[in-house]
């Protein structure tokens, strides 16, 4: 079967323990996920999660279709990358004595379009927002010519590329629903 990697998102309010019940539709099926990021969303009281796994169509659909049925999740979607804007942040940590051997600091912040965080008489830290081709590619440049002292990313945050959030089309729907007069 063809493997993508594909984006779920989940809408849900701050509830203790859904992580686990969330996490636990992964284990299940023995998916593993590649990225995790949970924060709030636009939304007042709504939290996202954003979580990514490589599967194919019918096992995203069926993983999504699960985690629909907790009490707890308003709405989950899956989306492939072609229909969202995402990033990743790297942070890499290196020896200020090294960082300064390499021959243009300024042509690799340019080339990798990084930004220096922090510079003391120990360390450089850089950070590097964008795809995870992009920030490995620093990485590997990086261990390479210098060494990493520490290396950390993100889970990947991503927005859809529709003119508002998913959840807004859903609860406007619920609220009409709800706001109908009832016929007897």
């Amino acid at each position: 079967m063809d493997k993508t990697l594909y984006t779920i998102t989940i809408f849900s309010e701050n509830t203790v323990g859904l992580l686990s019940q969330v996490t636990s539709v992964f284990t299940r099926r023995q998916l593993n996920i590649e990225t995790l990021s949970v924060s709030p969303s636009a939304l007042q009281g709504i939290h996202k999660f954003t979580i990514t796994v490589f599967c194919d169509e019918e096992t995203i659909k069926k993983v999504v279709l699960q985690i629909d049925k907790r009490v707890d999740v308003l709405k989950s979607y899956f989306n492939t990358n072609d229909e969202l804007v995402f990033q990743e942040i790297a942070l890499y940590k290196l020896s200020t004595a090294e960082f300064l051997k390499i021959e243009s600091v300024e042509g690799l912040i340019r080339k990798y379009n990084a930004r220096i965080l922090d510079i003391n008489e120990n360390s450089v830290v850089l950070e590097k927002t964008g795809h995870y081709q992009e920030t490995q590619d620093l990485f590997e440049e990086l261990g390479k010519t210098i060494g990493v002292l520490q290396f950390i990313r993100s889970g990947r945050v991503a927005i859809t590329k529709s003119k508002i959030e998913r959840l807004s089309d859903m609860l406007t729907e619920l609220d009409k629903k709800h706001n109908q007069p009832i016929n007897n």
